[in-house]
């Protein structure tokens, strides 16, 4: 059998933190710029992402981090960590990035980098990414999501076709995380409250009871897995939407941290198509 060629270690790209700016209570929006966005392209999707690169503690190496030399430099515990973050915007005039965060104090990796990001702060990246886009050929556009899914749920909603018949749920913990979102004529954004219960139940719920409209669906439904599963199953088995209308993934999953989730979502995504297609 021939040898697997080696895995080459993606080209990192590096740019600077221009400023911040508290979009609501727990979201931070960070404005990337710098010569290293020189080249920086995105290709027609809109939920392109990137991936911030963070170093360990004890880490001696600088921005912007030459990933193959670490790699052959130094232990795996000295490996920068990555997180996938949607771009919420990119203007080529100006070279500036913006990415939003959700912040919950000191929870997680990037959300507190986030709330400490200071003009002048070095930032390594790689990307972009995107695999989404709304089809103008589509009947109508469903989008639904949680607070980690708002940023490329605003993306496309300011992108939508004209006229697009589009409707939007977006579940947030009250009403002081809304955000105003440009949305043109034919999108309907509903904001749906938390509150007590639990992540994606109100989302759930939504989708369940909305009166589709006539013509072919093109949905996106970013999330939390659990949420996500369960109106995955129930537009594919109670409504029977095919799979290449439908834009679907597990963001993060409830109990588990980014790595933790990262490590077994391939398989879990796998094993929820398998279940809902033997029974479809």
């Amino acid at each position: 059998m021939a040898e697997r060629p080696a895995r080459q270690a993606p080209k990192a790209q590096g740019a600077h933190v221009l400023r911040t700016e508290q979009i609501t209570p727990h979201m931070i929006r960070v404005v990337l710029g710098g010569d290293g966005l020189a080249d920086f392209a995105l290709s027609g999707f809109t939920d392109h992402y990137v991936k911030l690169c963070f170093a360990p503690e004890g880490a001696q190496y600088e921005h912007p981090f030459d990933i193959a030399r670490i790699r052959e430099e130094f232990p795996r515990e000295l490996w920068p960590t990555t997180r996938t973050y949607t771009v919420r915007s990119w203007d080529p005039a100006t070279r500036e990035l913006a990415i939003d965060f959700v912040v919950h104090g000191d929870e997680g990796l990037a959300g507190p980098w986030a709330a400490r990001a200071a003009a002048g702060d070095p930032v390594t990246f790689l990307g972009p990414g995107g695999g989404y886009r709304p089809e103008a050929s589509a009947g109508w556009h469903l989008l639904v999501g949680d607070e980690s899914a708002l940023p490329a749920i605003a993306a496309t909603v300011e992108q939508m076709p004209e006229s697009a018949v589009t409707h939007v749920f977006i579940e947030v913990a009250d009403a002081t995380e809304e955000q105003k979102i440009a949305a043109p004529d034919g999108v309907e954004v509903n904001w749906l409250h938390r509150g007590d219960r639990p992540v994606g139940e109100a989302l759930t719920a939504a989708v369940k009871a909305l009166e589709f409209p006539a013509g072919e669906v093109q949905a996106f439904v970013h999330g939390e897995a659990g949420f996500v599963k369960d109106i995955r199953r129930h537009l594919r088995l109670d409504r029977g939407i095919p799979l290449p209308q439908l834009s679907i993934s597990g963001y993060w999953r409830l109990g588990q941290n980014d790595d933790a989730w990262r490590s077994v979502k391939r398989e879990w995504n796998a094993q929820v198509e398998r279940e809902q297609e033997t029974t479809a």
